[in-house]
């Protein structure tokens, strides 16, 4: 999109202030009691895409401005830091082998799918499809944050986004919607496959250590976090632009390497007393910030590009039929009760908030598995992503 120079607002910090009221005002509306249905529905995620893209077509926020590109250089890689040190890599090993096995199943199917419903789809998408299917491995990989750090390091355009985020949505919840469907059918499953039941047990008997208490925020840590992670954003950013760029179409750029180094660098710090700044909420700050980023990619997308959303939807379906295929075959390998099937599917396409509903639905106690079998595919989010980002190049690049 053109800038407006006709814009209401053009001032990058009357903009950034603007873009944070919306943030605030939909995750403010979003806890009221009569509309928390609503956005169980529908997440606050897709508003704060998509009313910053109202509002510029508007005519109230332009569709170029300097705060734009400093949110995405260095905000992502604010959030991605603390969203990685705040990780309990301890915790996620304890799960065991068959729950482990499965998200990394679930993970091998979206880098596959991705690919074949490209190469099914791409003589009706836009050239640039590619890039867009990327984001949207990042997010089926490993969530928002995954979403963005893609799509920043392969040029997915503000245009290319918008149907993504619908694709993510309604696909992806529509999907959540088939597995919470399918729980009257597990016990027949597991019996028909002969699936090892008392997994999920034993998986449980091995997260009862999980307990741990969550602290105020002091003054001490709102310093130290948004210290550590913004001098980490600019160090690192200068560090990713002296690296070479690699890949034909270019995957590893830039931002791909700083991308890199401040995740390798957060799951390494993740094994050190910095974790402890979880315990007063390390990784709702960098959701704050990644959710202010997302806003500010929302404002320059052009509207017309939601318009080609319905062949994304068949698109997505058709890359959660390889996904779910994928599991099927890995689950009947391991014998996995329906449980690690629907759970590793949604640790992957829905992430942390619906991995865990998922499980809690199969087995009521058993949300905390969901949680961290989510966390443990959003690790694996970033280097799975990328590499289903070369493989989307190689097909539409």
């Amino acid at each position: 999109m053109e800038p407006q120079a006709t814009a209401l607002l053009n001032d990058p910090m009357a903009v950034f202030a603007f873009l944070a009221g919306i943030v605030a005002l939909v995750f403010w509306l979003s806890e009221l009691p009569r509309l928390r249905g609503f956005f169980e529905v529908v997440p606050p995620v897709i508003f704060v895409y998509f009313v910053p893209m109202l509002t510029t077509t508007a005519g109230i926020t332009p569709g170029a401005s300097p705060v734009y590109d400093w949110s995405s250089r260095y905000l992502l890689l604010f959030a991605l830091l603390l969203l990685m040190v705040s990780v309990d890599v301890r915790s996620i090993l304890k799960l065991g082998g068959m729950a482990l096995f499965m998200v990394a199943a679930g993970t091998v199917g979206i880098i596959i799918g991705g690919p074949v419903s490209l190469l099914i789809f791409q003589n009706w998408l836009p050239a640039d499809a590619w890039t867009g299917f990327a984001a949207l491995s990042g997010s089926w990989i490993g969530g928002t944050a995954n979403m963005v750090a893609i799509a920043e390091s392969v040029g997915t355009s503000a245009d290319a986004m918008g149907p993504v985020i619908v694709v993510d949505t309604v696909v992806g919840y529509g999907w959540m919607g088939v597995l919470i469907a399918m729980v009257g059918f597990q016990h027949r499953y597991d019996k028909r496959t002969r699936a090892r039941t008392a997994a999920v047990e034993e998986t449980n008997r091995r997260l009862e250590v999980l307990r741990r208490e969550q602290r105020a925020l002091t003054l001490r840590d709102a310093v130290v976090m948004i210290g550590m992670g913004m001098a980490c954003a600019v160090a690192v950013s200068w560090l990713g632009r002296q690296l070479p760029a690699a890949g034909d179409p270019t995957i590893i750029s830039s931002t791909t390497w700083s991308v890199l180094i401040v995740v390798t660098g957060g799951l390494a710090l993740s094994f050190t007393p910095v974790r402890r700044l979880e315990l007063a909420g390390a990784s709702n700050l960098g959701y704050t910030a990644l959710y202010l980023l997302l806003a500010g990619i929302g404002a320059k997308a052009d509207l017309r590009a939601v318009l080609e959303t319905p062949l994304y939807l068949a698109a997505g379906a058709v890359w959660i039929a390889i996904h779910v295929a994928v599991l099927l075959i890995a689950a009947r390998i391991v014998r996995a009760p329906l449980f690690f099937v629907a759970t590793g599917s949604m640790a992957n396409i829905g992430g942390a908030v619906s991995a865990p509903v998922v499980a809690g639905v199969y087995h009521r106690a058993m949300a905390p598995v969901g949680l961290l079998m989510a966390v443990a595919g959003y690790i694996l989010g970033i280097y799975g992503a990328l590499a289903c980002a070369y493989l989307l190049g190689q097909v539409g690049g």
